[in-house]
């Protein structure tokens, strides 16, 4: 996470005082006060990333390792031949390169897949306010007297499970943007860390693990919000499994039984009416009641 989105967090969610966020820092109690005063989300000293010879090898590595995990261990492929497999690709980097790689992306599927010794999977628990979940699907709906391919946002919330849908023509900066500003005002405050996959508007480059780095309008979102993103592993859909769940069950409850709209307008007031119903007609699951009595706004900022 940016350098200043942890600042505005700690100040703003957090309510750190200045003097201990100094010390945290070493940066003086001034210039945290003139920082948070501007805005700005970055300081324009930062150093670019340096780019590893693996980058451009990391998607290709994880897909390997993902089909590796589903063979029997016998029959898994080493660090050293998935090795020799890239330089046969052309990669001219190091094995210890590849090697750090694969323990990194293992250790992380271990942690997030969270485990019982029986290895059978135990969902996430998440405390009110903590966390919401986002992701797009692609979609079709009869706008204008034309049948058209809609691009969807999904937004979920982690605790109580309510959510949001909302349509548009493109997966710009705009329209997550766009997104994010309904979903906060209709859930009436903004949780505190935000999950996503790797999407081109928030993510410029997957490095090793969990080093990310982050888009930079993306990143000024978040610290507009004040929250923290989250990215989940490539190829670990998982990570964020409510909201995906959430997009199937949205074809169903709502894609297949909508009207026709004159407009996107229309629709999407459409859209915003029905996941509202749903949250009175859904039983929560793991607490009492339906969504809509499950503590919505109870901890939002």
């Amino acid at each position: 996470m940016g350098f200043l989105c942890v600042i505005r967090r700690w100040a703003l969610r957090d309510k750190m005082p200045i003097r201990e966020i100094a010390r945290r820092t070493g940066l003086s109690r001034n210039t945290i006060k003139k920082y948070l005063r501007a805005g700005i989300v970055e300081p324009r000293f930062q150093t670019p990333a340096r780019p590893s010879k693996l980058d451009p090898y990391a998607e290709k590595l994880t897909g390997w390792l993902v089909t590796e995990q589903r063979k029997s261990r016998k029959d898994r492929r080493t660090a050293k031949q998935m090795h020799a497999d890239l330089v046969k690709l052309g990669y001219d980097g190091s094995y210890e390169r590849v090697a750090a790689f694969v323990r990194t992306w293992k250790g992380d599927r271990q942690r997030a897949q969270q485990t019982t010794d029986r290895g059978t999977f135990v969902p996430l628990v998440f405390q009110p306010g903590e966390a919401f979940q986002f992701d797009w699907s692609e979609d079709w709906a009869s706008v204008g007297g034309d049948r058209m391919k809609l691009q969807v946002a999904h937004i979920k919330l982690s605790h109580s499970r309510a959510f949001l849908v909302r349509a548009y023509l493109l997966q710009t900066h705009e329209m997550l943007f766009d997104a994010h500003w309904h979903a906060f005002r209709v859930f009436e405050g903004v949780p505190g860390r935000g999950i996503y996959d790797n999407m081109r508007t928030a993510v410029d480059r997957v490095g090793v693990g969990k080093k990310r780095d982050v888009n930079a309008r993306f990143m000024a979102m978040t610290s507009h919000y004040v929250f923290e993103p989250d990215f989940c592993n490539p190829a670990a859909g998982w990570e964020k499994g409510q909201v995906e769940k959430n997009v199937r069950d949205a074809r169903h409850r709502l894609w297949q039984v909508m009207p026709a709209f004159p407009d996107l307008d229309a629709l999407n007031v459409w859209l915003e009416e029905r996941c509202k119903a749903l949250w009175t007609e859904t039983a929560h699951g793991s607490l009492p009641g339906s969504i809509a009595t499950s503590g919505r706004s109870r901890s939002l900022r």
